[in-house]
């Protein structure tokens, strides 16, 4: 498959509801739609994750990330302006959509892909895999890493179990995989009057 060609098929099936197993610029993820919740939960099965878990998501850049948060706390565009390394943020307040609504809507975070508290982790991805899918999406992607739950966390594709690489419903080929790190990401909790908390260097 060409570039395009694994765009294309990342895209049809997040739009359909469906999940992916991709490389993100930390380690290879589960994703899916941010917005659907029906999405959203299949990610928690395929991973046998309490669904009382939040998850991080991407964003292609700071203008997404506004559209879903109700008020971005000032040091938030200082940090994404200056970061040079994989950043998650917690944000408080998140946009979240009604939970009767079972695929969601584009302009609200299906209710389980955030926290209990309203708050949700989202980085806007150094990999331009990553950025260019979030964009053409024009919606958060769910990032969390590809393992059973409480099993360790593969750093590349030939350490993702076979049962994860069967559960989704599209794989993109490792080879796209030039950019991915291993290794997990800062992240920075912020809340509204200031306060920033670093949860992981």
């Amino acid at each position: 498959m060409t570039k395009e060609d694994i765009m294309a098929g990342a895209l049809k099936t997040l739009r359909e509801g469906g999940t992916i197993l991709y490389p993100t610029d930390t380690v290879w993820g589960i994703g899916c739609d941010a917005t659907n919740p029906v999405a959203v939960a299949k990610v928690f099965e395929i991973k046998k994750r309490p669904d009382s878990k939040s998850l991080v998501l991407l964003a292609a850049n700071l203008d997404m990330v506004v559209k879903y948060i109700k008020q971005i706390p000032s040091i938030a565009i200082d940090l994404v302006e200056v970061n040079d390394s994989p950043m998650t943020i917690i944000y408080p307040g998140a946009i979240v959509g009604n939970p009767d609504s079972p695929t969601g809507d584009r302009n609200h975070l299906a209710f389980n892909a955030v926290a209990e508290d309203g708050t949700v982790g989202m980085r806007i991805p150094m990999m331009q895999f990553c950025k260019d899918l979030a964009y053409k999406l024009g919606r958060p992607v769910v990032s969390t890493s590809a393992n059973i739950s409480g099993e360790p966390t593969p750093k590349r594709f030939s350490e993702i179990p076979a049962e994860i690489k069967s559960a989704v419903d599209f794989v993109v080929p490792p080879s796209v995989d030039t950019d991915s790190t291993g290794k997990p990401s800062q992240i920075i909790k912020l809340g509204l009057d200031g306060e920033v908390e670093i949860i992981r260097k």
